[in-house]
């Protein structure tokens, strides 16, 4: 129990970084996606090679679709959230991010047939609150600030359609889930990229060569097989407390490392958002 929660805090902290590396990538947003789902599918790839761990095809065939859809939303949930990066500041991107859960939450009753309870109408109500705090109270509809954080709340639909497809993949284990998805993402990003900016790679300097080899092979390779390892052996409510962890350390970075600034109301929207959807997280089952 230990090991896994010591995995999910450090993954936490490692995705909360991912901002900072992706100012130094010049590569498109679309390429960026491509070439993180690329790395990191090769480093697990030999992995499961080294570990001879055979992905058992004929125990989830049935879930293969599921698993490239999701794996189709994790692509273009990249895609948006690194756009975010590029219109706003990595806080005000990461906390409209994180509005993923509550739409989850929102989502549940309709595809699961679960009671939406009065906390949770609190909990969404007060969240948007928070989203339309961020965006800057009056100045709503223009500037690249509101650009990104739509861009971010993109993000946070596919993020949510990552999870609620997830939900129904049942037979699957982690790093194979992982691997599949990343394979999937690739298959949906080539016609996007190639269709779109194109292979740029050699617009790239060494800062970005590091920069794009770190988030394909530890923020992706390596994190996201840390994470979902460490799910299957925690309790979902300290799983969903923990992961806070991460918007916690983006906005750190964002002001204190990359010198971005945030108004009043942004830290306050930013408030309202990670502190009713925890509490959301942390009453489920007693509402």
């Amino acid at each position: 129990m230990m090991n896994s929660r010591f995995m999910l805090i450090a993954s936490m902290v490692i995705f909360g970084t991912i901002g900072a590396f992706v100012r130094n990538i010049t590569v498109s947003s679309g390429e960026l996606a491509l070439y993180r789902a690329v790395l990191a599918a090769l480093l697990i790839a030999v992995y499961l090679t080294v570990t001879r761990r055979k992905i058992p095809f004929h125990h989830i065939k049935k879930e293969v679709p599921l698993l490239l859809a999701s794996g189709a939303a994790m692509g273009i949930n990249w895609i948006l959230l690194f756009e975010a990066y590029r219109y706003t500041t990595v806080s005000a991107a990461t906390l409209s991010y994180y509005f993923a859960p509550v739409i989850v939450t929102v989502a549940c009753p309709v595809l699961f047939h679960e009671k939406l309870t009065g906390k949770q109408m609190i909990c969404f109500a007060m969240s948007t609150l928070g989203i339309v705090m961020i965006t800057g109270i009056g100045n709503i509809g223009g500037g690249s600030d509101f650009i990104g954080i739509l861009f971010g709340l993109g993000a946070a639909v596919f993020y949510a359609m990552v999870v609620l497809l997830n939900k129904f993949i049942k037979n699957v284990e982690g790093i194979h889930r992982t691997f599949l998805q990343f394979l999937s993402a690739i298959v949906v990003l080539i016609p996007y990229v190639l269709m779109t900016s194109g292979v740029t790679l050699e617009s790239l300097n060494g800062i970005g060569w590091v920069n794009l080899l770190i988030v394909g092979l530890i923020h992706t390779g390596v994190t996201y097989c840390m994470y979902f390892t460490s799910l299957k052996e925690l309790p979902g409510q300290e799983a969903a407390i923990l992961s806070y962890i991460d918007p916690l350390v983006a906005v750190l970075i964002s002001v204190t490392i990359l010198g971005e600034t945030m108004t009043a109301w942004q830290v306050t929207g930013g408030m309202l958002i990670l502190g009713f959807t925890l509490w959301n997280e942390i009453s489920r089952g007693t509402g």
